[in-house]
């Protein structure tokens, strides 16, 4: 199995999040999701959550 750098896990993880409702990925700051400024694109839902981590 390949070693982990931070570079990938950044780019797997950092900033990603996961719509409540119709299970959509996108990359926001963390920073708009706890101000509620965030949005899903296809549904416009305020509710999110990260990506699960592995």
């Amino acid at each position: 199995m390949a070693s982990k750098f931070p570079e990938a896990i950044d780019r797997l993880q950092k900033n990603i999040f996961v719509c409540r409702d119709c299970k959509t990925k996108i990359r926001v700051p963390s920073l708009k999701v706890a101000q509620g400024k965030a949005s899903c694109r296809s549904c416009s839902s305020k509710k999110l959550r990260p990506k699960r981590k592995k």
